[in-house]
């Protein structure tokens, strides 16, 4: 049954701020410079825009206009649609649910380097194994998650209108001032080695923005590529029903087009920023094999940055972390908010009691992920070779594996069984027009379907079996 929310955002502003905040998170603050570090500099950032433009652009507009047109949640929504695929909406349930037994953890782990770097000089984050005590300890990291996961609680329990749009409004801004205000602090860093050579932020940008070809073979070009259609999802909040359940509170008078096009390039500037603020800085001090620390680059490598940077580097790494933070409770917001969304629907309950219980179970699901690093540690090979703990897993299968399928399914969903004049409708119901409605149709019907197609079996690990075989 198609019950029409109350809950709305006040309009066009509200929703790009909060839909943007859901994007830009630690997907694009730290997943995307290591990426762009390790795929080729300019070469990731000019296969990533044209992707975001094309296949996060088919993937956004689709989860926006199924949210609007049937004003309900994932869950829901594709069941209204048609009854036969409402599988597909208890599928889509399962991303959120599986994110948020990590997320929270992930923040705490940040909460608990601005704390580091608010009480102390922010030396000891630099030291060798700091982070890894940390982690494995029993107390603190459960400590810091429940701080963090209590404030995203707190937003996602005073509502829409008077609690995510108005946390989007006054973060979104101070965090957009702080990347740039890094990002162009860190073209200013010069450093000479023992040797007498010299490296300066402007030579790391160059690293970082020039293409590099160098051993671009085709398989490896097809690496790139698939880490940059991964990092979308992270990038853009598709496919997990977040995007969905935003979509249900935006008004019909809005102009989805206009408001989904400020959203791509939005999150494609805080993305493109973010390895402006990272990748120079960090090639400043350790070079081009410092850039290749991957996803220890934000938790290991840049306090060291700092800390090389002195006194006024512990000013830097305290707004940094900041910022970080920031960013990350906005994403946590939408995907508490995607559940509570979800369970009110299901049960019936007020916003209130749903968001108690939902913090109350998600705090308990991270005490678990946490316990993953001591008293339940283990290590797991995944299918696409990863080593993984417990909370790679729980990533893994979220980000890997379901999300690639669901969106493949969406694809299917909508390209051949209520045809994309469905979604296309919904994009002009505010009566302006859908400017790529041509690009959209294609995508949906042909293009996206393939991409997803093959990502869900490189995720899978059937091309790594495939060649094992081969040998």
């Amino acid at each position: 049954m198609n019950t029409k929310k109350k809950s709305s955002f006040s309009g066009s502003l509200g929703f790009v701020l909060a839909a943007a905040g859901s994007a830009v998170g630690v997907g694009n603050i730290w997943r995307f410079p290591y990426l762009a570090a390790k795929d080729g500099g300019g070469l990731f950032i000019l296969i990533y825009i044209a992707l975001v433009f094309t296949f996060g652009f088919t993937l956004l507009v689709t989860d926006v206009a199924i949210g609007r047109r049937t004003k309900t949640n994932a869950l829901q929504a594709f069941g209204v649609i048609h009854p036969k695929w409402k599988f597909l909406g208890y599928i889509t349930f399962l991303v959120p649910a599986m994110i948020m037994t990590y997320y929270s953890v992930i923040g705490g782990w940040i909460a608990k380097y601005l704390f580091t770097y608010l009480t102390m000089n922010g030396q000891e984050a630099a030291q060798d194994g700091y982070f890894t005590s940390f982690i494995t300890s029993k107390a603190a990291p459960i400590v810091f998650m429940l701080l963090f996961l209590a404030v995203t609680a707190f937003v996602v329990y005073s509502g829409v209108e008077k609690g995510i749009e108005r946390f989007a409004r006054i973060v979104m801004p101070g965090l957009f001032l702080l990347i740039i205000g890094i990002a162009v602090y860190s073209l200013t860093l010069r450093v000479e080695d023992g040797n007498g050579s010299v490296r300066t932020g402007l030579q790391g940008l160059v690293v970082y923005l020039i293409p590099n070809f160098d051993g671009v073979t085709p398989s490896r070009f097809l690496e790139i590529l698939l880490d940059a259609m991964s990092q979308i999802f992270f990038s853009l909040s598709v496919s997990m029903g977040i995007m969905i359940t935003y979509g249900s509170y935006v008004k019909k008078e809005v102009n989805l087009g206009r408001s989904l096009g400020q959203i791509e390039f939005f999150d494609t500037f805080v993305a493109l920023l973010a390895g402006l603020m990272i990748i120079p800085a960090v090639y400043v001090f350790f070079g081009t094999e410092g850039m290749a620390s991957g996803p220890s680059l934000m938790f290991i490598s840049l306090p060291k940055v700092f800390a090389e940077m002195g006194a006024f580097g512990m000013i830097i790494g305290l707004v940094f972390f900041l910022m970080v933070l920031f960013a990350t409770l906005t994403s946590s917001v939408s995907i508490l908010e995607t559940l509570v969304a979800n369970c009110m629907d299901i049960f019936h309950t007020t916003r209130k009691k749903t968001s108690l219980v939902i913090g109350v179970v998600s705090a308990a699901s991270s005490v678990v992920i946490c316990m993953g690093y001591n008293v339940l540690y283990f290590e797991l090979t995944l299918p696409n070779g990863q080593t993984a703990q417990l909370l790679d897993v729980m990533d893994y299968i979220s980000n890997s594996f379901l999300m690639p399928f669901i969106s493949l399914l969406t694809c299917i969903f909508v390209g051949w069984v209520i045809k994309p004049k469905w979604i296309c409708d919904e994009m002009e119901a505010s009566g302006h027009k859908f400017g790529r409605k041509k690009l959209y149709i294609v995508m949906i019907r042909y293009v996206v379907p393939v991409m997803m197609a093959v990502l869900f079996l490189q995720s899978a690990g059937v091309f790594t079996m495939l060649k094992s075989l081969l040998r």
